[in-house]
Protein backbone atom coordinates (compact mmCIF):
# COMPACT_ATOMS: atom_id res chain seq x y z
CA UNK A 1 0.00 0.00 0.00
CA UNK A 2 1.35 3.43 -0.90
CA UNK A 3 2.88 5.85 1.51
CA UNK A 4 0.27 8.34 2.71
CA UNK A 5 -2.35 5.58 3.01
CA UNK A 6 -0.39 3.58 5.58
CA UNK A 7 0.29 4.64 9.14
CA UNK A 8 3.95 5.51 8.57
CA UNK A 9 3.05 7.79 5.68
CA UNK A 10 0.36 9.51 7.72
CA UNK A 11 2.75 10.04 10.62
CA UNK A 12 5.34 11.54 8.31
CA UNK A 13 2.78 13.90 6.76
CA UNK A 14 1.67 15.04 10.21
CA UNK A 15 5.27 15.54 11.34
CA UNK A 16 6.07 17.54 8.21
CA UNK A 17 3.01 19.73 8.63
CA UNK A 18 3.73 20.55 12.26
CA UNK A 19 7.37 21.27 11.56
CA UNK A 20 6.82 23.48 8.53
CA UNK A 21 3.97 25.46 10.07
CA UNK A 22 6.14 26.12 13.14
CA UNK A 23 9.34 26.79 11.16
CA UNK A 24 8.76 27.42 7.44
CA UNK A 25 12.50 27.20 6.74
CA UNK A 26 12.22 23.45 7.37
CA UNK A 27 10.23 23.11 4.15
CA UNK A 28 13.52 22.55 2.33
CA UNK A 29 13.96 19.37 4.39
CA UNK A 30 10.48 17.98 3.77
CA UNK A 31 9.75 19.22 0.26
CA UNK A 32 11.38 16.46 -1.75
CA UNK A 33 10.14 13.52 0.37
CA UNK A 34 6.58 14.84 0.30
CA UNK A 35 6.75 15.36 -3.44
CA UNK A 36 7.91 11.77 -3.91
CA UNK A 37 5.19 10.54 -1.56
CA UNK A 38 2.43 12.21 -3.52
CA UNK A 39 3.89 11.32 -6.91
CA UNK A 40 3.72 7.67 -5.83
CA UNK A 41 0.06 8.09 -4.82
CA UNK A 42 -1.13 9.87 -7.95
CA UNK A 43 -2.49 6.88 -9.84
CA UNK A 44 -4.80 5.88 -6.97
CA UNK A 45 -5.47 9.24 -5.32
CA UNK A 46 -8.72 9.93 -7.16
CA UNK A 47 -10.31 6.87 -5.55
CA UNK A 48 -8.91 7.25 -2.02
CA UNK A 49 -11.34 9.95 -0.90
CA UNK A 50 -15.04 9.71 -1.74
CA UNK A 51 -17.41 12.63 -2.46
CA UNK A 52 -18.23 12.93 1.24
CA UNK A 53 -14.67 14.13 1.86
CA UNK A 54 -15.52 17.39 0.12
CA UNK A 55 -18.35 18.20 2.58
CA UNK A 56 -16.39 20.71 4.71
CA UNK A 57 -15.13 22.55 1.62
CA UNK A 58 -18.64 22.59 0.14
CA UNK A 59 -20.00 24.04 3.39
CA UNK A 60 -17.38 26.79 3.29
CA UNK A 61 -18.18 27.62 -0.33
CA UNK A 62 -21.82 28.08 0.68
CA UNK A 63 -20.70 31.00 2.84
CA UNK A 64 -19.09 32.97 0.03
CA UNK A 65 -20.71 36.10 -1.33
CA UNK A 66 -20.16 37.47 -3.88
CA UNK A 67 -19.07 34.54 -6.01
CA UNK A 68 -15.32 34.53 -6.73
CA UNK A 69 -14.07 35.11 -10.27
CA UNK A 70 -10.46 33.94 -9.84
CA UNK A 71 -9.72 30.90 -7.70
CA UNK A 72 -6.51 29.14 -6.66
CA UNK A 73 -6.62 25.57 -5.33
CA UNK A 74 -3.39 24.80 -3.47
CA UNK A 75 -2.29 21.18 -3.17
CA UNK A 76 -4.88 20.26 -5.76
CA UNK A 77 -3.91 16.59 -6.04
CA UNK A 78 -6.08 15.13 -8.80
CA UNK A 79 -8.22 18.26 -8.85
CA UNK A 80 -11.26 17.27 -6.78
CA UNK A 81 -11.48 20.59 -4.95
CA UNK A 82 -10.80 22.56 -8.12
CA UNK A 83 -13.61 20.75 -9.92
CA UNK A 84 -16.02 21.35 -7.04
CA UNK A 85 -15.25 25.06 -7.02
CA UNK A 86 -15.65 25.31 -10.80
CA UNK A 87 -19.00 23.52 -10.66
CA UNK A 88 -20.21 25.67 -7.77
CA UNK A 89 -19.17 28.96 -9.43
CA UNK A 90 -19.76 28.58 -13.19
CA UNK A 91 -18.25 31.98 -14.03
CA UNK A 92 -15.00 31.39 -12.12
CA UNK A 93 -11.60 30.64 -13.58
CA UNK A 94 -9.81 28.07 -11.43
CA UNK A 95 -6.11 27.22 -11.21
CA UNK A 96 -5.09 24.09 -9.33
CA UNK A 97 -1.44 23.69 -8.36
CA UNK A 98 0.45 20.82 -6.80
CA UNK A 99 4.06 20.08 -5.97
CA UNK A 100 3.83 16.57 -7.45
CA UNK A 101 4.00 16.44 -11.26
CA UNK A 102 2.26 13.07 -11.34
CA UNK A 103 -0.70 14.52 -9.46
CA UNK A 104 -0.98 17.40 -11.93
CA UNK A 105 -0.80 14.98 -14.85
CA UNK A 106 -3.61 12.91 -13.35
CA UNK A 107 -5.70 16.02 -12.62
CA UNK A 108 -5.46 17.04 -16.26
CA UNK A 109 -6.40 13.52 -17.35
CA UNK A 110 -9.62 13.33 -15.32
CA UNK A 111 -10.78 16.93 -15.88
CA UNK A 112 -14.23 16.86 -17.53
CA UNK A 113 -14.32 18.41 -20.97
CA UNK A 114 -17.03 20.86 -19.92
CA UNK A 115 -14.68 22.40 -17.35
CA UNK A 116 -11.56 22.51 -19.53
CA UNK A 117 -12.10 26.11 -20.66
CA UNK A 118 -12.12 27.41 -17.07
CA UNK A 119 -9.89 25.04 -15.10
CA UNK A 120 -6.19 24.44 -15.52
CA UNK A 121 -3.51 22.65 -13.50
CA UNK A 122 0.13 23.57 -12.97
CA UNK A 123 3.11 22.20 -11.06
CA UNK A 124 4.04 24.77 -8.42
CA UNK A 125 5.46 25.06 -4.92
CA UNK A 126 2.96 26.70 -2.54
CA UNK A 127 5.82 28.32 -0.64
CA UNK A 128 6.84 30.36 -3.74
CA UNK A 129 3.88 30.67 -6.08
CA UNK A 130 4.38 31.79 -9.70
CA UNK A 131 1.48 34.27 -9.58
CA UNK A 132 1.18 38.04 -9.28
CA UNK A 133 0.31 39.77 -6.04
CA UNK A 134 -3.44 39.92 -5.32
CA UNK A 135 -4.21 37.57 -8.19
CA UNK A 136 -7.09 35.59 -6.65
CA UNK A 137 -10.46 36.27 -5.03
CA UNK A 138 -10.50 32.84 -3.38
CA UNK A 139 -7.67 30.56 -2.29
CA UNK A 140 -8.61 27.01 -1.27
CA UNK A 141 -6.51 24.54 0.74
CA UNK A 142 -7.88 21.02 1.21
CA UNK A 143 -5.58 18.95 3.42
CA UNK A 144 -2.69 21.25 2.60
CA UNK A 145 0.23 22.81 4.48
CA UNK A 146 -0.38 26.59 4.63
CA UNK A 147 2.36 29.02 3.70
CA UNK A 148 0.89 32.11 5.27
CA UNK A 149 2.97 34.80 3.58
CA UNK A 150 2.09 33.49 0.14
CA UNK A 151 -1.58 33.19 1.05
CA UNK A 152 -1.63 36.87 1.97
CA UNK A 153 0.38 37.88 -1.08
CA UNK A 154 -1.84 36.26 -3.72
CA UNK A 155 -5.23 37.01 -2.12
CA UNK A 156 -6.90 40.23 -3.23
CA UNK A 157 -8.10 42.63 -0.51
CA UNK A 158 -11.63 41.55 0.25
CA UNK A 159 -10.80 38.03 -0.89
CA UNK A 160 -11.17 34.79 1.02
CA UNK A 161 -8.96 31.89 2.10
CA UNK A 162 -10.64 28.56 2.91
CA UNK A 163 -8.67 25.89 4.76
CA UNK A 164 -10.52 22.56 4.89
CA UNK A 165 -9.63 19.19 6.42
CA UNK A 166 -11.55 16.07 5.44
CA UNK A 167 -11.24 14.40 8.85
CA UNK A 168 -10.82 17.38 11.16
CA UNK A 169 -7.96 16.91 13.65
CA UNK A 170 -7.48 13.33 12.45
CA UNK A 171 -6.38 14.54 9.02
CA UNK A 172 -2.66 13.79 8.54
CA UNK A 173 -2.02 17.23 7.05
CA UNK A 174 -3.80 19.29 9.72
CA UNK A 175 -3.40 22.80 11.07
CA UNK A 176 -5.55 23.80 14.01
CA UNK A 177 -8.01 26.69 13.64
CA UNK A 178 -6.28 28.44 16.53
CA UNK A 179 -2.98 28.37 14.65
CA UNK A 180 -4.61 29.46 11.41
CA UNK A 181 -6.22 32.44 13.12
CA UNK A 182 -3.03 33.40 14.96
CA UNK A 183 -0.94 33.32 11.79
CA UNK A 184 -3.45 34.88 9.39
CA UNK A 185 -4.69 37.77 11.53
CA UNK A 186 -1.37 39.70 11.53
CA UNK A 187 -1.37 39.40 7.73
CA UNK A 188 -4.65 41.26 7.38
CA UNK A 189 -7.24 38.50 7.65
CA UNK A 190 -10.31 38.59 9.85
CA UNK A 191 -14.01 37.67 10.02
CA UNK A 192 -12.98 34.10 10.73
CA UNK A 193 -15.63 31.42 10.59
CA UNK A 194 -15.23 27.80 11.66
CA UNK A 195 -17.44 25.14 10.10
CA UNK A 196 -18.01 21.42 10.49
CA UNK A 197 -19.58 19.17 7.87
CA UNK A 198 -19.50 15.43 7.43
CA UNK A 199 -16.41 14.19 9.24
CA UNK A 200 -14.41 17.30 8.43
CA UNK A 201 -13.88 20.93 9.32
CA UNK A 202 -13.11 24.20 7.56
CA UNK A 203 -11.99 27.70 8.42
CA UNK A 204 -13.04 30.70 6.33
CA UNK A 205 -10.80 33.78 6.58
CA UNK A 206 -11.51 37.06 4.82
CA UNK A 207 -8.75 39.48 3.93
CA UNK A 208 -9.43 43.01 5.04
CA UNK A 209 -10.23 45.22 2.09
CA UNK A 210 -13.10 46.05 -0.21
CA UNK A 211 -16.51 45.02 0.98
Amino acid sequence: MNSLVNSAGKRFARLATRAVVARPALWRVFRRPLQAQFDALASEWEGILGPEALAPLAAALDRLEPAPARVLDLGTGTGKAARLVAERFPQAEVVGVDLAPAMVEQARRVLPLELAARVRFEVADASALPFDDEAFDLVVLLNMIPFFGELARVTVPGGVVVVAHVSGPSTPIWTSPETLRARLEPLGFGSFEELAAGSGTALVARRVGAE
